[in-house]
């Protein structure tokens, strides 16, 4: 009769059990507790540690934005009385028309006028945009002023009348609004490294500025900026200033656009809000930006509001021609070219911004030989000439 083999028995007697829990091992298990406890506080710790360091950049991001709204929608300009005349848009989506006003305000003053009042009207989906200029002069109706020239608005009544006073001449509904002072946009231009421009005419203006500056494409910093905006020394006068601001601001865009990411849209929106006050908010400002990014800023569409010039009551006022007006702004709403004049008493043409820097103010105000892409290949030469 054989023996069946077994299997060792592995498993520990209580007294082997006694033994390696004695009194001589509770030092060493003691310190594996400690280790342990230490390495969950450790996890715990940079749990904890990461938490406050997201909320900590949530609530300062929190503060960012609060303080560059506070100062982009400053209350005193952006009132409700402003926000109730604004109409709703969504702008990343549809056409809507935006009013651009530079203003003569020096820091602590309640009233001043508008000295540049441009109407945009900016299609997203298209990455299209068409600037209407409004002479400074032109003559309107001011509730409660009676009869006024359209830049005496601000001071009156401020960002509501303006817009009020544009809605009614051009027969819009503007959904948003945003001013800069001559001081302020001379800052801005510096904060974003100067403004490529490519200059039509010699200025050498002292009324409008020290500088003096050439034709040619050039990188304009504040001060120089300030005097193309601002210079007046020509024969057509305002209408000559109000084609160099659509330049600029073409200019201004396509700088913005191209050199704008992830990485220097804060620190723009930073800048503006210390130099620009409008209704949007800093997420429009950015999704807008965003939405134009890619657009071609010569094929902006240009003009200003068809007009004459006369003298009522001893006061020099521009007259708009309403009929022409409304014909042009027929086209401006259906997103098409407005064909408006670029200077006074002159019926309309097709005019980009391209075409602006082509021809010299000489050329406007003559009303003639001025030169028009009109078969549009981005070339003005001897195939644009219509027969």
């Amino acid at each position: 009769m054989g023996f069946k083999k077994t299997a060792p028995d592995t498993r520990t007697s209580p007294q082997a059990n006694a033994r390696v829990y004695s009194r001589h091992n509770t030092e060493r298990y003691s310190e594996r507790a400690a280790q342990r406890r230490r390495h969950r506080t450790l996890k715990r710790g940079v749990f904890y540690g990461v938490v406050v360091a997201l909320v900590g950049v949530v609530a300062a991001a929190g503060m960012w934005i609060t303080s560059v709204m506070a100062k982009l929608n400053d209350p005193s300009l952006i009132t409700q009385g402003l926000l109730a005349t604004l109409v709703d848009s969504d702008i990343t989506r549809d056409p809507f028309y935006m009013l651009l006003l530079g203003t003569d305000g020096r820091p602590g003053e309640d009233t001043y006028r508008s000295d540049t009042i441009i109407l945009a009207r900016i299609d997203p989906q298209q990455k299209q945009v068409t600037l209407i200029s409004i002479p400074r002069d032109t003559k309107v109706e001011i509730e409660g002023y009676g009869t006024q020239k359209i830049n005496a608005a601000h001071a009156f009544g401020g960002p509501e009348a303006v817009v009020k006073a544009v809605n009614e001449l051009c027969g819009v509904q503007i959904s948003h609004y945003a001013e800069v002072s001559f001081d302020g946009m001379k800052e801005l231009v510096d904060a974003v490294g100067g403004v490529e421009v490519n200059v039509p005419d010699r200025i050498d203006d002292p009324k409008a500025g020290d500088v003096v500056i050439e034709p040619g494409l050039q990188v304009l910093d504040g001060e120089a900026a300030l005097t193309f905006c601002r210079s007046r020394a020509f024969a057509d006068g305002d209408f000559t200033r109000m084609r160099h601001q659509r330049i600029f601001i073409a200019a201004l865009a396509k700088k913005v656009l191209e050199s704008t990411d992830a990485t220097t849209i804060v620190p723009l929106v930073n800048s503006l809000s210390n130099m620009v006050v409008t209704d949007l908010s800093v997420s429009d400002i950015i999704a807008l930006a965003n939405t134009m990014r890619g657009m071609d800023t010569d094929e902006i569409w240009s003009a200003n509001v068809p007009s004459t010039t006369a003298m009522i009551d001893g006061v020099s006022y521009v007259i708009a021609d309403e009929d022409e007006l409304a014909e042009m702004m027929e086209r401006v709403d259906a997103g098409e070219d407005p064909q408006g004049p670029q200077t006074s008493d002159v019926t309309g043409e097709s005019s980009t911004i391209a075409d602006l820097t082509n021809n010299t103010a000489e050329d406007f105000s003559n009303g003639a030989d001025v030169a028009v892409d009109n078969n549009g290949d981005g070339v003005i030469d001897e195939s644009d000439v219509i027969e």
